[in-house]
């Protein structure tokens, strides 16, 4: 169980903190944190003036630039600002303060938290709640016991840590953590 709080708690936070559906900087910042659009559909080119004043303010770098983007970089970007529009200050400012992390990680960080993102996207989706519901226990425990828990998953050899995650896959959630 420990092994698996501690999956879920990875998992999420990488997803939470850092994978979340990027959004731009405001134009002081790079406004790179757009993910691409869904390869499924091809994306159909968005013209400059079909952007909001807003839009056109967020991404302004892109002004001269934006008819040279391809369609999919183009949606990708549109949906980050009016995303970014549509926050709260306090959302924006987590959003910053995680974007200005994800810009300081190592690139071997950033490609393992990448892959984690699509694991965790591959699962089904009464998988992914199963996760999520565990990481949001493990979120609300007292900090020293969420600390024992990170301890006693250091301590696991990789076999150890990969027999518990591979035995909590099909077992139901956990309804109480001892302590």
């Amino acid at each position: 169980m420990i092994r698996a709080l501690f999956i879920c708690a990875s998992l999420l936070g990488a997803i939470t903190g850092f994978a979340q559906t990027p959004v731009p900087a405001p134009p002081a910042a790079a406004p790179e944190a757009a993910a691409p659009a869904s390869p499924a559909a091809p994306a159909a080119p968005k013209a400059w003036n079909s952007l909001s004043p807003q839009q056109q303010q967020l991404l302004q770098n892109y002004q001269g630039k934006w008819d040279s983007l391809p369609a999919d970089r183009q949606q990708a970007l549109a949906k980050g600002s009016q995303r970014w529009i549509s926050m709260t200050p306090q959302q924006r400012a987590g959003a910053q303060q995680r974007f200005s992390q994800w810009r300081a990680m190592p690139s071997e960080q950033r490609q393992v938290l990448r892959q984690r993102w699509q694991q965790y996207k591959s699962l089904p989706p009464e998988r992914q709640q199963q996760v999520r519901e565990s990481f949001s226990r493990f979120r609300q425990m007292p900090p020293e016991r969420r600390m024992q828990l990170r301890q006693q998953w250091r301590q696991m050899t990789p076999e150890q840590r990969h027999h518990a995650a591979q035995g909590m896959r099909g077992a139901p959630p956990p309804r109480h953590v001892p302590r």
